[in-house]
């Protein structure tokens, strides 16, 4: 009887710690819904052990998405591009203060730009700290040695969206000129689960 009721109380306390997985997930909160995301350290350790720092320090609460990348003037279902956030317009004094991350190519992670992706935004390598984006559709000419950065190193990809790309949809969507939104879109905030 005891070893029966010592199964069913561990079962409790796995269902009401959620679940486990393998890799480190976490929610990026929005007003428009809630974008999970699994991050692979195995692949990316520098670049994913900086930004779980950042999350754990709060260094994204009220923080927003402020670019956009469109195919197209009116987004689809079929449309491309990226969102892009962090903490740069909502809190710029912190984020020049953070060094940059080792750049981590995604010909050393074998990662790509596949939709869903989330990657280091960047200018030169290892300057990338806070700031990121989410491939929506293939955008894998952001791969090192492809055309998509200037110096052939393309963006350190570290995780993907595991749910909620319907929410990375609808912030696309939201209304932009150029590759700005008319009105930044809030991040709450982002833990981890």
């Amino acid at each position: 009887m005891l070893k029966f009721f010592t199964f069913f109380a561990c079962l409790a306390f796995i269902a009401c710690n959620g679940p486990a997985y393998k890799n480190p997930h976490i929610v990026i909160e929005t007003g428009l819904g809630d974008i999970e995301v699994e991050l692979f350290p195995d692949q990316a350790p520098k670049t994913v052990a900086a930004f779980l720092s950042y999350v754990d320090s709060g260094f994204y609460n009220k923080a927003s998405f402020y670019r956009v990348l469109k195919t197209e003037e009116l987004p689809s279902a079929t449309n491309t591009g990226i969102i892009q956030g962090g903490m740069w317009q909502t809190n710029p004094a912190k984020k020049i203060t953070i060094p940059g991350i080792t750049h981590e190519t995604t010909k050393q992670s074998g990662l790509t730009h596949e939709s869903g992706t989330i990657s280091l935004a960047r200018l030169a390598p290892g300057t990338g700290n806070t700031e990121f984006f989410i491939c929506i559709g293939d955008q894998s000419p952001l791969d090192a040695g492809r055309r998509g950065t200037e110096d052939g190193q393309g963006y350190a990809a570290f995780g993907r969206v595991f749910n909620g790309m319907d929410i990375v949809r609808k912030i696309q969507a939201k209304k932009s000129h150029g590759d700005k939104f008319d009105e930044k879109i809030e991040i709450t905030k982002i833990t981890r689960l």
